[in-house]
């Protein structure tokens, strides 16, 4: 390592935010980057732990190699962390913003709840890498002649494309929405990241080849069996979006949703596109939004910038610990007391608070009717609580992939969770030439799998096609 007592010697530093006050007056970006040598200093607390469980199977899922570009930036290479940095995540910007970082829970230095700020330097490499105008469009030198359709253009989409193209095939991407990029753009607030990091990347594609066909909804504007025929192979990379419905007492009342479609008509909202159907908006009103997880906040974070006058979390779970006990899950995930950006700018949250129906007068919603549970998730008789609702969100996960026409025409078998059936070793589904990446065979989960699924496949995919292949797996 480029410092070995760098860790000693230098305090855990990470960026920091906006104030509240200021960042819910706007849907930018709200991150205070550090300067480059604060940036170093980071990097030099990136110890010769022997066993860097940062890339790991527990760590990061594209195995990223986090101490090998920690050690460039401390010596001042930049663009040679941006080049390892790229050789295992097509996208590192992203991942840089949005991922909860496994990869910090992982560090060894975690074990005294002082990890490496390893987010914090991805995002800063990408960054750099893009203001250098070291990232720039890969050309194939030959043409396999092999054509290859892939449906859907969120993050398993765009990683299996780019690889796929680079290999020399022609990639053409088929997109429902307006623009690529799918709930990264659609689901994931600009507060969070800006639309632009999407665009730039897209931009770099077309010009490496890859042909993006957007509004095209495949099984409802075009045909799978037209697809599957005019192309060698076809990915299946569309997403998680059927929502996990509890069906509650009251769901029907007006001002009742899910999150996505809240998300969604925000997101196009601020990036200037048309929004189809009643406008859902969260200025003026009481907010509950029911769930705990990554979609939730958004939702919370969304409503504050819309000018919500409260928004009140649920979570069925009871108050994680504030810390976990590293002997026995370090280093993996831990569940503890975790509070988001969103959760910050002052939502309050209800632990061990069951929604038992939502309440309503005149056909609107006017409350939810909740109670608190016991270790068995069970109602306690007598706890039960109204909070004032003008407008809930649903958040409590998806249900697998979304039962469309795609899913009937290709009649592609699916497992018990209701996703797309096909292993992690090869990404082949039942039906022929047809392989399938991300959340739709997967379930829902974090943007950096479904990278490293759109690159696991597009090996796959290359292999199937040439007999063998160079792409990395």
């Amino acid at each position: 390592m480029g410092k070995v007592t760098g860790f000693l010697e230098y305090d855990r530093q990470e960026q920091k935010y906006q104030l509240a006050g200021e960042r819910i007056r706007h849907f930018r970006e709200f991150t205070l980057p550090l300067d480059e040598g604060d940036l170093k200093k980071q990097a030099a607390r990136c110890m010769d732990c022997g066993i860097p469980f940062c890339h790991g199977p527990t760590g990061c899922p594209v195995h990223n190699e986090i101490p090998d570009w920690n050690d460039l930036v401390f010596q001042n290479d930049w663009e040679e962390a941006a080049r390892n940095l790229h050789s295992t995540n097509n996208f590192p910007e992203f991942t840089g913003r949005i991922c909860p970082a496994p990869c910090e829970e992982a560090c060894t230095l975690n074990l005294e709840n002082q990890p490496v700020a390893i987010k914090t330097i991805e995002q800063a490499i990408a960054d750099k890498a893009w203001e250098m105008g070291w990232v720039k469009p890969e050309v194939p030198s030959v043409t396999t002649g092999k054509r290859i359709a892939i449906i859907g253009s969120g993050p398993a989409g765009l990683a299996a494309a780019q690889q796929l193209g680079r290999a020399g095939h022609e990639v053409h991407v088929f997109e429902r929405e307006a623009k690529p990029g799918g709930l990264l753009r659609y689901g994931i607030p600009d507060f969070k990241m800006e639309k632009h990091h999407i665009d730039r990347r897209v931009k770099q594609m077309e010009a490496e080849g890859v042909v993006f066909h957007c509004g095209v909804n495949v099984g409802v504007t075009k045909t799978f069996a037209s697809l599957h025929n005019e192309f060698d192979c076809v990915l299946f990379a569309a997403g998680a979006e059927d929502p996990r419905d509890p069906k509650l007492p009251g769901q029907d009342f007006a001002g009742v949703h899910f999150a996505m479609p809240f998300l969604t008509q925000s997101n196009k909202r601020v990036n200037g596109e048309s929004v189809d159907g009643e406008p859902v908006v969260a200025s003026g009103k009481h907010v509950v939004v029911i769930g705990g997880g990554d979609t939730a906040s958004d939702c919370v974070g969304t409503s504050f910038r819309q000018g919500a006058l409260s928004v009140t979390q649920l979570d069925i779970r009871p108050r994680p610990p504030e810390r976990e006990d590293k002997l026995t899950v370090w280093p993996y995930w831990p569940t503890k007391m975790r509070t988001s950006s969103s959760q910050a700018e002052g939502a309050d949250r209800e632990f061990q608070a069951a929604t038992l129906s939502i309440e309503g007068k005149n056909g609107r919603v006017t409350g939810v009717k909740c109670a608190r549970v016991d270790e068995k998730r069970q109602p306690i008789a007598g706890s039960e609580f109204i909070l004032k609702a003008d407008l809930v969100f649903l958040a409590i996960g998806f249900a697998g992939t979304a039962k469309t026409d795609l899913l009937a025409e290709s009649a592609i078998e699916l497992d018990r969770r209701g996703n797309v059936l096909a292993n992690d070793v090869d990404y082949r589904t039942s039906g022929e030439k047809v392989f399938a990446a991300g959340d739709m065979r997967r379930g829902q989960s974090l943007v950096v799998w479904a990278i490293r699924e759109g690159r696991q496949a597009a090996h796959s995919i290359d292999k199937f096609l040439m007999g063998s292949s160079d792409l990395p797996r």
